[in-house]
């Protein structure tokens, strides 16, 4: 079996738990709960022919007060940069951690998460934006924890480029 640790990066509040509540357990939850420190969740998947044991980190979201620790990423295999669609600016605390993580622990897969796809009418991320992470060329995925929409996509898909390396 082949044991991997997966890292969830991002502001407070974009949703990284409730994404991992979603895949690990398939349930959603309304009630908002701050991540202190870190959370560790596991799941095993099987991935063409290859049993996949995940080791999912849910690191505490990064605010004004608050720098997430980049120690925790030490042995990942790959990890999600999670947005909340609704706040443009968790997208660039995104941009800003990944280039944080990569001067850390080097070059990995890496998914962009954009998080809340079901409240697309409070939309804050915007076209110039969307050029902005295509130009980075990106792997993005939208998402929303509550219905479910993306999350497997996501997991699997960063699952398997981990997988590769």
């Amino acid at each position: 079996m082949i044991q991997k640790k997966m890292c969830m990066v991002g502001a407070f509040a974009t949703g990284k738990t409730s994404l991992v509540s979603r895949f690990v357990k398939s349930i959603y939850s309304d009630t908002y709960q701050t991540t202190v420190g870190v959370k560790i969740d596991k799941k095993s998947l099987n991935i063409g022919g290859k049993e996949l044991n995940l080791i999912l980190w849910d690191l505490y979201g990064e605010d004004e007060f608050q720098k997430v620790r980049m120690s925790y990423l030490r042995g990942s295999s790959g990890y999600f940069l999670v947005a909340d669609g609704t706040r443009r600016t968790t997208l660039d605390k995104a941009f800003t951690l990944q280039k944080r993580v990569e001067d850390t622990i080097g070059t990995l897969p890496f998914i962009l998460v954009l998080n809340k796809w079901d409240l697309t009418e409070e939309w804050d991320i915007d076209d110039t934006a969307m050029d902005e992470i295509v130009e980075r060329g990106w792997l993005v995925v939208k998402s929303s924890a509550k219905t479910g929409l993306g999350v497997e996509e996501a997991f699997l898909t960063l699952a398997k480029k981990m997988i590769e390396v």
